[in-house]
């Protein structure tokens, strides 16, 4: 019995460590929009460490005598697409999302379980008179369970911007990082674009321009500041109230 009950207070310790954790994460977010995932680029705007995977060493520069034809080279002519630390790239930013789910589960469970003694070597009535027990029933138990739950996700986005990129580094492999930000104040309310990612050059078009379904390690962030923001926003007390509540 002492041993059950240590495990059930040792299980109750855990399970309020671990809210506990989750409502400080929260606490210290209160005010704050959902962190984003950074990327894997140092120099990108949304810092992170380097990434783990090794890249491939950049390719040489090799030119043949006599030849007009350098390697890597695309046409003879200026490329007018983005290449450099420093150059501007377009950026097409246009998601279509939907998604929608609906689950049900049930589970249904009845145990249960009868024990007696009523012929025992003919012992049964010594042991009865001597325990005060009935042979006939000495055990009997039982149980129910049930559980229904059910959830139903409908979710709808639809997003289209376009906004300009700085080329932020160039990777060994010729990658291009990109960053740009763009904010733009209407009266009191400020809106504010941002976006990073890695481009392969071959998926950079004539005119300069990228797609977002292009670009690898892609962060957006489209948000605002402002009174009209701040009236969407619950105030803090009512964050802490609802972090702190148990029930």
């Amino acid at each position: 019995m002492l041993r059950s009950l240590s495990k059930l207070l040792l299980l109750a310790a855990a399970s309020t460590a671990l809210a506990s954790c989750s409502a400080v994460t929260r606490l210290q977010e209160i005010g704050d929009p959902p962190a984003m995932a950074t990327m894997a680029d140092p120099n990108s705007p949304v810092t992170a460490p380097p990434p783990a995977v090794p890249l491939p060493p950049p390719p040489v520069p090799t030119r043949a005598a006599n030849s007009l034809w350098g390697s890597g080279a695309r046409s003879f002519f200026h490329d007018p697409r983005a290449s450099r630390p420093g150059d501007i790239i377009t950026v097409n930013i246009s998601v279509a999302d939907n998604a929608k789910f609906n689950n049900t589960t049930t589970r249904s469970r009845t145990n249960s379980d009868n024990a007696n003694l009523t012929n025992f070597f003919g012992l049964e009535a010594p042991l009865a008179a001597e325990t005060g027990a009935n042979p006939a029933s000495l055990v009997k138990m039982g149980s129910d369970t049930s559980n229904v739950g059910s959830g139903t996700v409908d979710r709808s986005e639809a997003i289209n911007l376009t906004l300009a990129a700085l080329v932020t580094q160039v990777l060994p492999n010729g990658n291009l990082v990109i960053g740009g930000h763009q904010q733009v104040r209407v009266n009191n309310e400020l809106r504010d674009l941002q976006v990073s990612g890695i481009v392969r050059t071959e998926d950079i078009t004539a005119s300069n321009t990228v797609d977002l379904s292009q670009i690898a390690e892609a962060r957006i962030s489209y948000g605002g500041r402002g009174t009209v923001s701040d009236m969407q926003q619950p105030r803090y007390g009512s964050q802490l109230f609802d972090i702190l509540m148990p029930w």
